[in-house]
């Protein structure tokens, strides 16, 4: 059970590596430029899907963004929702 902060856009290594890394017992949290993610298109969505993890976005940076509404699957937290996360699951891996 890992929990997987990207802050990586879409087609960038980080992205392509917390994909590899992530599965379906972990969770990805989208921050940063990583909210950019749910606004990449399809493929940037797929690839996230595929990876059976749980799917995260901090809600102040999606307010940030301007990301007006989330793909299906995506949840919103705000930053309790985060430090709940930390004390779920007792590894972290960041991705930038």
């Amino acid at each position: 059970m890992i929990l997987h902060t990207l802050s990586a856009l879409p087609h960038s290594g980080a992205f392509a590596d917390c994909l590899i890394s992530a599965g379906e017992t972990d969770a990805i949290l989208l921050l940063g430029n990583g909210v950019y993610c749910v606004l990449g298109g399809a493929t940037a969505i797929k690839k996230l899907y595929d990876t059976g993890a749980r799917l995260l976005v901090l809600t102040e940076h999606a307010q940030q963004a301007g990301v007006p509404s989330l793909p299906e699957n995506f949840e919103l937290i705000d930053m309790d929702g985060f430090v709940e996360l930390t004390e779920r699951y007792p590894r972290q891996l960041a991705w930038h």
